[in-house]
């Protein structure tokens, strides 16, 4: 059995014990919403604001037809979720659920799209109140863009249209922003809509456990901070098992007893490294330092550093899309 969300081939023996029917736990592994732990408990995934945003917009559409409360959209990770709407006469709602995740502030929040029929096959997204802007631009994610938009897209199929006008807006979108590292990235105004796989993971001090037993057996392992992190290192390193620790970097080494390599975006790996390598830079964030100065010597630096405060470990620095920003290797 896989997990088809991070591709993890699931150990039979964590399939003896888990604490549902099988036939469940299979269907629930499939769509993307279930995680299997070690120990046979199981934890929920939720949806991203993305994905709860391409359902509403959907709906939106769907309801200049006639109303629905269901709908289903695809996701990143190239499974199709099923969500719950409320939607009358072009105007829907949706309800992100984040799953057993709980720490994610946007969890209960509503997600609000408007749609109007155009006349020319035009498909037109626009970001309403409650959602961030960054210089002038709405804080609405490329990859999650694509997602709301084949959702629209399917929906005007159904519904028989040339083309739609979408408006999505947050209405506890500033409120929520408030407590989010948004204004400090410079997106101002509301929150993001955001997700690389459509789903959110969820957490707790087992999950943790799972990960480190499954780093402690591998021979060689890479620890990676996030999903795009995760995409590229299977790619790089296939012969390794890849485990996504977040910003656990440093508790997934020690667990590790192998060769270990620690693969992804810069932002969480220099920033464990080196909390103060910002200071003074006077950049707001490391991709944007890198963005504009990707030669920077900090990184370097940092890099040096790091390997002297784990030896053996190999660092590898990867830009969006999968080249190599910087190795340590040899």
């Amino acid at each position: 059995m896989k997990d088809p969300v991070n591709n993890f081939e699931i150990p039979p023996e964590w399939i003896r014990r888990a604490a549902i029917p099988k036939g469940e736990l299979k269907a629930g592994i499939a769509s993307g919403r279930l995680v299997l732990l070690s120990d046979g408990s199981v934890l929920r995934r939720g949806y991203t604001t993305g994905t709860t945003a391409a359902a509403a917009a959907k709906a939106a559409v769907l309801s200049l037809g006639r109303p629905v409360d269901r709908v289903t959209v695809p996701t990143p990770a190239g499974i199709d979720a099923v969500l719950d709407v409320r939607s009358s006469a072009g105007r829907a709602s949706a309800t992100k659920d984040s799953g057993d995740h709980g720490f994610d502030v946007t969890n209960g929040i509503e997600i609000v799209a408007e749609a109007r029929e155009c006349e020319s096959d035009i498909i037109s997204i626009r970001a309403g109140a409650g959602i961030g802007v960054k210089k002038g631009v709405p804080a609405i994610n490329p990859v999650p863009m694509r997602q709301i938009r084949a959702s629209i897209e399917d929906a005007v199929r159904k519904v028989g249209i040339s083309g739609a006008d979408v408006v999505i807006s947050v209405p506890k979108g500033k409120e929520i922003a408030d407590q989010t590292l948004n204004s400090r990235v410079g997106i101002i105004g509301g929150i993001s809509i955001l997700g690389t796989t459509g789903f959110v993971e969820p957490w707790n001090e087992h999950l943790l456990e799972t990960k480190q037993e499954l780093i402690r057996g591998s021979d060689r392992v890479v620890l990676t901070t996030g999903r795009i992190g995760m995409r590229y290192s299977n790619m790089l390193f296939p012969d390794y098992t890849v485990v996504m620790v977040g910003n656990r970097i440093s508790e997934g080494i020690a667990a590790a007893k192998g060769e270990v390599v620690l693969c992804g975006l810069p932002g969480l790996i220099l920033k464990w490294a080196d909390q103060d390598i910002l200071k003074g830079t006077g950049f707001l964030t490391i991709k944007e330092m890198i963005e504009e100065d990707p030669a920077n010597i900090r990184i370097n630096n940092t890099l040096d550093s790091a390997k002297k405060n784990v030896p053996g470990v190999r660092i590898v620095l990867l830009n969006l899309d999968g080249s190599t920003l910087r190795d340590t290797y040899p």
